[in-house]
C-alpha cells in the first residue's frame, strides 16, 4: 500500500499545527511536524536567504525518513511552498532554488486566513501583510500547478473539512488485489 500524503499549508494562526496533531491521531497518521517553526524557536527569526533553504532542506529529510518507512497516512505540517512563500515575502522574489524543490504531497489543504491572527513570538504577517502571504502561497501553490483543497470556518468547521478531504483521498486510493 502506498502513503497517502497529505500537506496542511498556510498562513499563521489559521490552526494548521494543532489540527495536525490533533487529527494525526485520530486518523492513525504519522506526522510531519514543521521544521521551520522549530528552527524559529532554537535558532531565530531571521530568516535571511540561506536560512530558509536550509529549513525546506532539513524539512524535506526529515520527510523523506517518514516516507521510508511507508506509513498509509502523513500529515505534514507545512512544505516547501510555504518556505517559498516566506522568501517571497521577505525578499521580495521568488528563489530559484526552493522553487526547483518538488512539492511531494498528493493533497495540499489550504487554510483561509478567516481566524484570528495570535502572536506567539515567531508569527511574522499580522493585518494587511497577512493577506499579501496569503496571495504569495497561491501564486506558489499556482506555479507548481498545486490545487489545494480549501479550509475555511470555525475551528470545526475546519476540522471537518480536514477529515472529508482526507477520508475522500484515503477512499480513492487503488485496493491491493486480493
Amino acid at each position: 500500500m502506498t502513503t497517502v500524503h497529505v500537506c496542511f499549508t498556510g498562513v499563521e494562526s489559521t490552526g494548521k499545527t494543532r489540527l495536525a496533531e490533533r487529527l494525526a491521531g485520530r486518523l492513525g497518521a504519522v506526522l510531519m511536524p514543521e521544521y521551520g517553526r522549530e528552527y524559529a524557536e532554537t535558532i531565530g527569526t531571521d530568516f535571511t536567504p540561506e536560512a530558509l533553504r536550509v529549513i525546506a532542506r532539513i524539512h524535506a529529510e526529515r520527510r523523506e525518513r517518514l516516507l521510508a518507512s511507508n506509513p498509509p497516512l502523513l500529515i505534514e505540517d507545512t512544505d516547501v511552498v510555504m518556505t517559498a512563500a516566506w522568501f517571497r515575502m521577505l525578499h521580495g522574489h521568488r528563489d530559484p532554488e526552493l522553487s526547483a524543490m518538488p512539492a511531494a504531497a498528493e493533497l495540499y489543504l489550504l487554510f483561509a486566513p478567516d481566524t484570528p491572527w495570535v502572536a506567539d513570538g515567531t508569527r511574522q504577517f499580522v493585518g494587511r501583510d497577512r493577506l499579501l502571504f496569503q496571495a504569495a502561497i497561491e501564486d506558489e501553490m499556482a506555479a507548481r500547478g498545486i490545487e489545494p483543497v480549501l479550509i475555511m470556518g470555525t475551528w470545526q468547521q475546519r476540522s471537518d473539512q480536514v477529515v472529508a478531504a482526507i477520508t475522500r483521498r484515503l477512499d480513492s486510493r487503488p485496493r491491493a488485489a486480493s
